[in-house]
Parts: C-alpha cells; sequence; structure tokens
C-alpha cells in the first residue's frame, strides 16, 4: 500500500527547487519521540512506507506511529531508449518534497531506548540525513 493522491488538479508539476531549511515543521506535536531531516530532498512513497513497516516491526505495534509528510509530487520519466522529444514522460512514482528539520516520523507510548531504535532503523530506509530528537 504505497502513499498517492486520490485526485490531484494536474498530472503532471514540475519538482522545483528545495530549499535548505523548514522552520514551521520542526516541533513534535502529536508523538514524545521524532525523526527529522537534517538536509533538504524527495522521498519517494515506498521510503515512506518501508521505514514505516519498519518502525512498526521493531516497537513490536505497541505505540502509536504519525506520519508527517504526504507524497504529492508526481515524478515522471520516459521509458529507456525512446528519442527526444514527444512531451514528458508518464508518472512513474509520487515523491515528497522534504527541507532540512521537517519532521518525517513521530512515535509515543514506548520507551525511549525502544524508540530511538526503531527510529534509527526507520532512517535507514529513507534518503536523506535524519536525527531523532524528544
Amino acid at each position: 500500500m504505497f502513499l498517492q493522491p486520490k485526485k490531484t488538479k494536474y498530472k503532471k508539476t514540475r519538482k522545483g527547487k528545495l530549499k535548505n531549511l523548514e522552520f514551521k515543521n520542526n516541533t513534535i506535536k502529536f508523538g514524545e519521540f521524532g525523526l527529522k531531516a537534517q538536509v533538504s530532498g524527495i522521498i519517494t512513497a515506498r521510503q515512506i512506507e518501508a521505514a514505516r513497516r519498519t518502525i512498526a516491526r521493531k516497537i513490536k505495534r505497541k505505540g502509536k506511529i504519525w506520519i508527517c509528510i504526504f507524497p504529492d509530487l508526481p515524478i515522471t520519466s520516459k521509458p529507456t531508449e525512446s528519442r527526444m522529444g514527444k512531451g514528458k514522460g508518464s508518472v512513474s512514482y509520487w515523491g515528497a518534497r522534504v527541507r532540512g528539520g521537517t519532521t518525517l516520523f513521530e512515535v509515543c507510548g514506548i520507551p525511549k531506548h525502544v524508540a530511538t531504535e526503531a527510529l534509527r532503523a526507520g532512517s535507514k530506509k529513507l534518503s536523506v540525513n535524519t536525527k531523532i530528537f524528544d
């Protein structure tokens, strides 16, 4: 089950430039411990799901997990060995724009050592450098 929007206004969009730091979404809102991105980048829906599954497996489904990002950016690609031109490629996967400092995951209801171990295991599935905070 990969995350993607049910409906979008436009089928394809431009990726745009990523700014360096985020100052709005850099605090914990729901849980006790959080996983924060240190650098900007694009995280795919598959990476988010893999990290979520890893965190859920490590906490043995005792606590609660919040996913604080949503992949709403369509990433397109043209087929291999196709000639130049003839428009933009079709949507191949969905990604989430992440700025440095954005909270990615939050957990609560578990001890600190279990939470840090789970978030560390989940962070290895992501394509950006992360930091665990409480």
